[in-house]
């Protein structure tokens, strides 16, 4: 992480955020690709970054997938919680981003972006609030703002949600709807 960010900053760019977008492979799932003999893949997904995820579309923060790969698996995935704009097959990422901003009038500074690998680095320095996951490559780790302590797959999307949740207030509401 810049050594010139601090949580209170990371809370401070939380606070303005409308949109999280998040990568798949690395940051959803634990970045193994796993392929059958037919030649299909399947992917495991954690459950409480769904949960996670959810609760954010709840609090009414908006939500993306953007990924260089293509699978039907991520369509149903993303379908099942409720992300509203998926993104497959498209590797230079900071263009989808712009074209998705124009779409939905935000700006940069009202996204937040979780990624792992370097194709990410691009949108994770430009939007307000980039991250990496614990797992993420180092050089993308040394430039994001902030880094998750959970690895990808493996509950970072939740701290991610529940950070953005958090800093606008709404993270307490949701927990406390379960007791």
């Amino acid at each position: 992480m810049p050594p010139e960010m601090t949580s209170l900053d990371l809370q401070q760019r939380a606070q303005a955020i409308k949109l999280a977008i998040f990568d798949v492979d690395g940051v959803l799932t634990d970045g193994k690709l796993y392929f059958l003999v037919d030649g299909s893949e399947f992917k495991t997904f954690n459950t409480l970054d769904g949960h996670g995820i959810k609760m954010l579309i709840a609090s009414g923060v908006r939500t993306a997938i953007i990924s260089g790969r293509t699978t039907p698996v991520v369509e149903r995935r993303a379908k099942n919680l409720g992300i509203q704009h998926l993104y497959q097959g498209r590797e230079d990422k900071l263009v989808v981003l712009d074209e998705l901003l124009g779409e939905l009038d935000l700006s940069y500074e009202h996204v937040a972006y979780l990624g792992d690998d370097l194709p990410d680095l691009p949108v994770i320095r430009r939007v307000g609030l980039g991250m990496a996951v614990a797992s993420a490559d180092a050089f993308v780790r040394q430039h994001a703002h902030g880094v998750t302590q959970a690895r990808g797959g493996e509950g970072a999307a939740r701290e991610f949600c529940e950070l953005i949740m958090r800093a606008q207030g709404s993270l307490d509401a949701a927990q406390a709807a379960y007791l």
